[in-house]
């Protein structure tokens, strides 16, 4: 086995592998001709979605979707680390954590392997189709052995525009009848994956191509578990005040990678520079490479001796964690033993841009009342050289993922306030143990991963 796979076991990295397998499929013929109106009338407008959720205890955040006609609601983890869309599918569903009666019933609508959506991806992993007309499989592993097999579908997604029109663009997603999760967490209880990367397949790149949206990605997340909003579309994107640095281009990559940055503690220099980034809202927590982790870990400790908070190994929330002499009710109780970390892009001091991470966007209170540190080591988690910014340092921060110009920006912003949309947060998801999402689509970082060791062939 591959040592990459044994060190990832809890916190799950995807990649996908299409397989052509059985059944000729109708590809959604009859939707052509809308869609060839949409293309012509290139709106380009934005949908709005209300966001719940939260980095702890439930470690991930969701927007509730509509799908199919008649449309049927689904609760769905936005992942701007991930492409492809899926939701728990009866099909039968094996190992689903939906009942039934909640689950996406296909309706002899699976795409063929030859589609542009499932051939043109672009994996490693992919297989030449066998027949042009077979079902376009898919399987999603996870590095703790987690995975969602499937078939790429099309259907209806009724959405209602900023503009005040509404559409009923036909898009690909996948149609996940088997999932596993033979890990020592549960996997989380929404329905499934809202892939917001950068890939062909994802639901903003296809609105965008059928001129429903711009493809440009916003989310802003509230702090205090309130929640917060997702876009797809620009109207949102405030015309100033916006600090903006460019999408690393070379290699290609389907994440939004950032060029390098210098980490700064208290506004002063780490000695830690050339570090390159993933914005991943599919991340509970935020990850560092050794080097990065390890300065700025003793920076912090450095400035916690002779202070009241001590160490505390009893609580294992997380890796790193201290406790007062009292529990602890609120980031804000400790926040002035802490500096403000900033990753600065671009440059120099004069000409850099800088995305500040100030204590509460990298501390988390516990149900023990301890408060721990939330950026990670993520080389010892398997991710290498690899450092992720996740959902802990978007806290009331607007994040723009602009694909139309390949660079991704950020202003503070009030996340509960949701913009020209009604406050109907709806779901019905446990808190009670905390789930620490991943990486989202990080599978071009690993390599021989042993996920597809148990697929079963399926046919819908």
């Amino acid at each position: 086995m591959n040592p990459k796979s044994q060190t990832i076991n809890i916190f799950p990295a995807v990649f996908f592998l299409l397989l052509c397998a059985q059944q000729p499929s109708q590809a959604t013929k009859d939707s052509s001709k809308g869609q060839v109106k949409l293309q012509n009338r290139r709106l380009g407008s934005s949908v709005v979605f209300p966001v719940s959720g939260n980095v702890y205890p439930l470690g991930y955040y969701y927007v509730l979707l509509n799908i199919g006609n008649p449309p049927k609601l689904f609760d769905l983890d936005i992942d701007t680390g991930s492409d492809l869309t899926w939701v728990q599918c009866d099909a039968p569903c094996n190992g689903c954590t939906k009942p039934r009666d909640s689950q996406y019933k296909p309706n002899h609508n699976t795409l063929p392997c030859s589609h542009l959506l499932c051939s043109g991806l672009d994996l490693p992993q992919s297989k030449p189709c066998d027949d042009p007309d077979d079902q376009c499989d898919y399987e999603i592993g996870y590095s703790d052995h987690a995975s969602s097999v499937g078939a790429l579908v099309s259907d209806e997604f009724p959405l209602r525009l900023e503009n005040g029109s509404t559409m009923h663009p036909h898009l690909t997603f996948g149609c996940g009848y088997d999932q596993q999760s033979p890990g020592p967490h549960p996997p989380p209880p929404t329905a499934g994956i809202l892939g917001l990367g950068r890939g062909k397949v994802s639901i903003s790149s296809q609105l965008s191509s059928l001129g429903v949206t711009k493809n440009v990605i916003v989310h802003c997340l509230s702090r205090d578990g309130k929640g917060g909003f997702l876009s797809i579309g620009d109207e949102l994107v405030p015309s100033s005040g916006v600090t903006w640095t460019s999408l690393a281009l070379k290699p290609p990559s389907k994440n939004y990678k950032t060029g390098p940055a210098e980490i700064l503690f208290d506004d002063k220099a780490t000695g830690v520079k050339g570090v390159s980034f993933v914005f991943d809202s599919g991340s509970s927590y935020t990850y560092f490479n050794a080097e990065a982790y390890q300065a700025v870990l003793e920076l912090v400790r450095k400035d916690l001796k002779g202070k009241a908070l001590k160490d505390s190994k009893e609580d294992k929330s997380l890796p790193v964690c201290w406790k007062d002499k009292r529990a602890l009710k609120s980031v804000h109780d400790v926040k002035k033993y802490f500096k403000t970390i900033s990753l600065r892009f671009g440059g120099s001091q004069k000409n850099g841009q800088v995305f500040q991470i100030p204590p509460e966007s990298y501390l988390i209170i516990t149900e023990k009342g301890n408060v721990c540190l939330g950026i990670l080591n993520g080389t010892e988690i398997g991710l290498e050289n690899y450092n992720i910014i996740g959902d802990i340092s978007f806290q009331g921060i607007m994040v723009i993922y602009d694909n139309e110009k390949q660079r991704i920006g950020w202003i503070p912003s009030d996340c509960d306030k949701l913009p020209n949309v009604d406050q109907d947060n709806g779901g019905d998801l446990s808190e009670e143990e905390a789930y620490p999402r991943g990486f989202g689509l990080m599978g071009e970082l690993f390599t021989g991963t042993d996920a597809s060791k148990n697929k079963k062939d399926g046919e819908l």
